[in-house]
């Protein structure tokens, strides 16, 4: 901008002056409007204001609906029940280990480690297998919703940090005064005629910008909230080096169990469909064999009819 007001200044004199290219011309014109580059701050913030608290509103919500499915879900409890139901069959003969109350979710990841005596079979792949069988009436159906968090939600609820959000936020924060102060000496130096429509649309963004933002700032820390419930509840220890257990710590393993889950959730519903697709076809089968056997006796007609009627 510099330059071009310094070729302005050095060709206004003369007749014959190179005038400048249109993107140049255009750039010019734009620093003629009064309070330019405050303008432009205000808007430039307006734009990015909307990404980042969208974004941010987003990944919170992952982490807050991911918190409250593992904590009170049907789905998750029953799995969990097999999980400490089996695990103590298992150790029956173990007095300290086959009549435990609770495990470690550590464990979690380890069932598709632990097989059968003939090596076909894994804790993980028979737990799978009895929830669809006894659990869930639309096993094997398109109707069959899977009973866990998705995987990919608890991989990025993994790579979240809550220092990260809130250093988000409070940079939102500091912009917004910033935008504030910069909208208030633009309206208070321009001229009616350049005041409009930068002035309401500007009061107008602040007022809705720092309802949402206080909005999120309460939301971030009622996840939180509902993330140290979890933890406790889980009974989650910090890792060597962690002061606080980091949501890395909790659903790095619920994220490892879910994916394997979900493998062999497939794999179980495509056999109970195979088995109704099987059944549904003896069932026709044996239906049509049984109409073929039982043929009523047709009634008598023409000539014989009419013998028999006579004699």
């Amino acid at each position: 901008m510099e330059k071009i007001q310094k070729h302005n200044k050095a060709t206004a004199e003369k007749e014959e002056a190179k005038p400048l290219d249109k993107p140049e011309q255009f750039l010019f014109q734009l620093s003629q409007i009064p309070n330019f580059s405050e303008r432009v701050f205000c808007f430039l913030f307006q734009s990015a204001f909307r990404e980042c608290i969208s974004s941010v509103l987003r990944k919170v919500e992952i982490l807050q609906t991911v918190c409250k499915t593992l904590q009170s879900g049907k789905c998750v409890m029953q799995i969990l029940g097999l999980v400490l139901a089996f695990g103590n069959f298992m150790n029956g003969g173990n007095r300290s280990r086959g009549q435990a109350d609770g495990f470690t979710l550590d464990i979690l990841p380890k069932l598709k480690d632990v097989k059968s005596s003939d090596n076909s079979q894994s804790l993980l792949s028979y737990i799978v297998a009895y929830y669809l069988r006894h659990f869930d009436e639309d096993a094997g159906r398109e109707s069959c919703v899977y009973p866990l968090p998705e995987p990919q939600d608890l991989f990025q609820a993994s790579q979240m940090k809550f220092e990260d959000f809130q250093r988000d936020l409070r940079k939102l924060r500091k912009d917004l005064n910033v935008c504030t102060a910069q909208t208030e000496k633009v309206c208070k130096s321009s001229s009616e005629e350049n005041l409009q429509p930068f002035k309401d649309e500007m009061e107008q963004f602040l007022i809705q910008a720092k309802t949402e933002l206080e909005a999120q700032e309460k939301q971030l820390a009622a996840t939180e909230e509902i993330f140290v419930e979890l933890v406790v509840f889980f009974s989650v220890k910090p890792k060597s080096g962690e002061k606080d257990v980091s949501p890395n710590t909790l659903f790095s393993v619920w994220h490892e169990f879910t994916s394997d889950f979900k493998e062999q959730w497939k794999k179980e519903n495509k056999t109970i469909l195979k088995e109704r697709v099987k059944m549904a076809e003896e069932c026709f089968k044996q239906a049509k064999e049984k109409a073929a056997y039982s043929v009523k006796p047709k009634h008598a007609s023409g000539i014989k009819a009419k013998l028999s009627q006579k004699i």
